[in-house]
């Protein structure tokens, strides 16, 4: 399959490298994909993830007997996490609950996420000098930058958490007007 890299051996520790680097991260991306119960996603991610994988370990141990192709081999490694995580940010996948903690009456707070579609869950609790509210709103990772800056308007001293949920079912949610070239957008 290989058979040019006994006429040039240079190729072979780039062939590692990005192959490693493609390996790498659908790896990361196929671990999302599990953790958010994707059924058809994971496995086909996992598929190419290890047929790449096979490919460059067989070349690995019949062609690389040198220090710069077990370089080439750890350093794919490492860069294949990196971008794995990159596009995993820029993917944004999943949903998450917000839960904001304030001092002020929420009600605008609630009337900014309301307009735009989301639910909320107001709980009044005391924190540890006075009276808090704890507005919680299920949302798309993908929409956590317009709720930062919807939190930062009403009040830029206010505490908010962020948690990955599973499954979301029956609810208050933005209807979806997101196509596929907008998904890869960072903070759409």
């Amino acid at each position: 399959m290989f058979d040019f890299l006994d006429s040039y051996p240079i190729l072979l520790p780039l062939i590692i490298f990005f192959g490693r680097i493609i390996d790498v991260t659908l790896g990361t991306l196929r671990i999302i994909f599990v953790s958010k119960g994707q059924k058809t996603l994971a496995p086909l991610i996992g598929f190419f993830e290890v047929f790449i994988w096979i490919v460059v370990i067989s070349q690995i141990l019949s062609r690389a007997n040198d220090l710069v192709a077990y370089l080439s081999y750890a350093a794919g490694y490492a860069t294949g996490n990196y971008v794995g995580i990159i596009i995993e940010q820029r993917i944004a996948f999943g949903v998450l609950v917000c839960r904001i903690y304030t001092n002020k009456e929420p009600g605008r707070l609630i009337s900014m996420l309301s307009d735009r579609g989301y639910g909320t869950t107001i709980i009044e609790g005391m924190g540890a000098k006075k009276k808090v509210y704890i507005v919680e709103a299920v949302v798309e990772r993908k929409a956590m930058k317009e709720i930062d800056s919807f939190i930062k308007e009403f009040d830029k001293d206010t505490f908010y958490t962020a948690e990955d949920l599973r499954e979301r079912k029956k609810g208050v949610f933005p209807t979806k007007s997101i196509t596929y070239f907008r998904r890869w957008r960072p903070g759409k």
